[in-house]
């Protein structure tokens, strides 16, 4: 936070010096009447400068100083980039006396970063709420000039949630993009080789912040966007919807994708539009209500079925199967997936029968069919090791330990969890590794590993914490409980239970609801507690009986009837 930083992003001196002039050419009016401003600015006194994209504010900051007419100012970076930051007063108040102010100088304050605090979704930022709150103080504590420098979005939830600071401006300065940078910025978001998912959440919330900036390129706020920019506008909607998704922020992303839907419906672009209807599917279906997920599953393969697009119909058939498996409806869930490897093998679309198989693995697996679960996982997996997609192989690698574990292969599991977690390392994919650690908790938690199994459940549900995904904690924090029960730490166990209760029912899944219900009614029985045992034996069967599982319907019934027996055996000693 010093006057003399110099661009973060290298340059040559005659590079800078280039871009400046390129910078100042697009810019020439707005930069004059900038320097006009900061040499009339006295005492407090506030300027908005609206810069999309920060290479083009520190070409900015660096022209501004360079500039002969600012010689006698002395200008001072701050930047503020943590998004947690509620008091911006206060932290420039402590920056000022440490900055050694040159003699017959006028000091002047360039404010950066504000944007990450400001947001782009949410009511009242704390930290809009609190410059709002303490305007009057700023002429008392800071009385300097301040150049606030923001992208457009940020400016305008400024002036929505700050009004009162924003009416105090003495100066709106607006710079255009420079081509170059808009093509970079564009060439960054879409040319990586990293898809989103796999990306650490800082550097998912950079690509966020990227695309949000390239929005306000395409529709400043106060304009609407045509022709070509309409195009890349409902593009970056989209990139937008799915980053969000990324981060499990479903409702996040909903409100892009159902901007981008809108247009790609009125502008009659259907295999786009095919596209945001199933990823507004997803949006869905990662809250749980299949059923409105289905209805834009059925809409994009109804289009994909118009445009004669065998790929579009896949990818709509597979995400209708993943809902009915979701909805435990295997049936339905094994035809859809059937029908999308028959277009797959009539389309000689190799590749994309892998994920097909793997998921008809899945529905064989839950239905306890484990030699055809097996097969189908196999046959992922051999497709993708010819496609040399060592990456996907992991998930494949999962359910064959899950299938080895459901046939108590406890080794050959933990082998095949160890050659997914391998991957996941090998790809920095943090987030998947959270599964594979779960699944080498419950095989050591099936060898009776209890420690090693609690070091697992633990870094999975760190992982999962640190990527906000609160449904998949629910499994987790269960068999925390599992392994608090197995060490006869009763009150550890019920705590545990009762999070994962909590988030099942959160999210309306009803049937793992069963399994924690049965664990606190076992719990419940450990501790004597006989009829809350019953209550809770007798809910996991009922969910049993109504999602048709019969394997654990029968240990439920077979648990309430042991309960009964000793409760009448118990009887029997106090009548005598």
């Amino acid at each position: 936070m010093n006057s003399s930083r110099k661009p973060s992003h290298p340059h040559s001196q005659r590079n800078l010096s280039s871009e400046i002039g390129a910078f100042i050419a697009l810019n020439q009016e707005i930069f004059a009447e900038l320097l006009t401003f900061v040499d009339f600015a006295e005492k407090f006194t506030i300027g908005f400068v609206e810069i999309n994209f920060p290479p083009d504010a520190e070409i900015l900051v660096e022209a501004l100083k360079t500039n002969p007419e600012s010689r006698d100012i002395q200008f001072v970076t701050m930047n503020f980039s943590d998004a947690n930051l509620r008091f911006l007063r206060d932290e420039i108040v402590k920056i000022l006396p440490t900055i050694e102010i040159e003699s017959n100088k006028k000091l002047v304050l360039i404010v950066q970063g504000l944007e990450k605090s400001i947001s782009v979704y949410g009511d009242y930022p704390p930290v809009l709420q609190d410059l709002n709150f303490v305007r009057d103080a700023y002429k008392r504590t800071v009385p300097h000039p301040i150049l606030f420098v923001l992208p457009d979005y940020a400016l305008t939830r400024l002036a929505k949630f700050a009004p009162d600071f924003w009416a105090w401006q003495s100066g709106m300065f607006r710079f255009k993009t420079p081509q170059i940078t808009k093509d970079n910025a564009i060439n960054e978001a879409q040319n990586t080789d990293i898809i989103i998912d796999r990306l650490q959440p800082p550097e998912k919330q950079e690509r966020i912040d990227l695309l949000n900036r390239l929005l306000m390129e395409y529709k400043p706020t106060g304009h609407h966007p045509t022709g070509e920019n309409l195009h890349n506008y409902s593009n970056i909607l989209h990139q937008l919807g799915l980053a969000y998704l990324s981060k499990r922020k479903p409702m996040n992303a909903r409100e892009y994708l159902e901007e981008a839907e809108k247009i790609a419906n009125e502008f009659q672009d259907p295999t786009f539009h095919a596209e945001v209807l199933n990823t507004l599917g997803d949006s869905y279906r990662q809250q749980r209500q299949f059923d409105t997920a289905s209805a834009y599953y059925q809409k994009s393969l109804s289009i994909s079925q118009q445009l004669q697009n065998p790929r579009g119909e896949i990818a709509a058939l597979l995400k209708l199967g993943n809902v009915y498996l979701g909805l435990r409806q295997f049936t339905q869930a094994t035809t859809f997936y059937q029908q999308c490897l028959e277009i797959e093998q009539q389309i000689g679309e190799r590749y994309s029968s892998a994920r097909t198989y793997h998921n008809l693995g899945i529905v064989a697996q839950k239905l306890r069919k484990f030699k055809k679960a097996r097969r189908n996982y196999q046959q992922a997996l051999a497709i993708f090791i010819e496609f040399a997609d060592r990456y996907s192989s992991a998930r494949t690698y999962n359910q064959l330990g899950r299938v080895a574990q459901d046939l108590r292969e406890f080794e050959e599991a933990r082998r095949n969890y160890q050659q997914a977690l391998a991957i996941n390392i090998e790809f920095g994919d943090r987030y998947s590794s959270a599964r594979t650690h779960h699944n080498l908790g419950i095989v050591a938690h099936n060898l009776r590993e209890f420690e090693e199994a609690r070091r697992n459940y633990q870094q999975a549900l760190a992982i999962n914490i640190e990527f906000t995904d609160h449904y998949f904690q629910a499994g987790t924090y269960h068999n925390l409980g599992t392994v608090a029960q197995n060490l006869r730490e009763f009150e550890e166990a019920r705590h545990n239970y009762q999070q994962a209760l909590a988030i099942n029912i959160e999210f309306a899944d009803r049937y793992s609801q069963a399994r924690t219900y049965y664990c606190l009614g076992k719990l419940a029985e450990a501790e004597e507690n006989y009829a809350e045992a019953r209550v809770n034996l007798q809910t996991a069967l009922e969910i049993y009986v109504e999602y048709k599982d019969e394997y654990w319907g029968a240990i439920a019934r077979e648990a309430l009837e042991r309960l009964a027996v000793h409760l009448d055996g118990n009887k029997q000693r106090d009548s005598v």
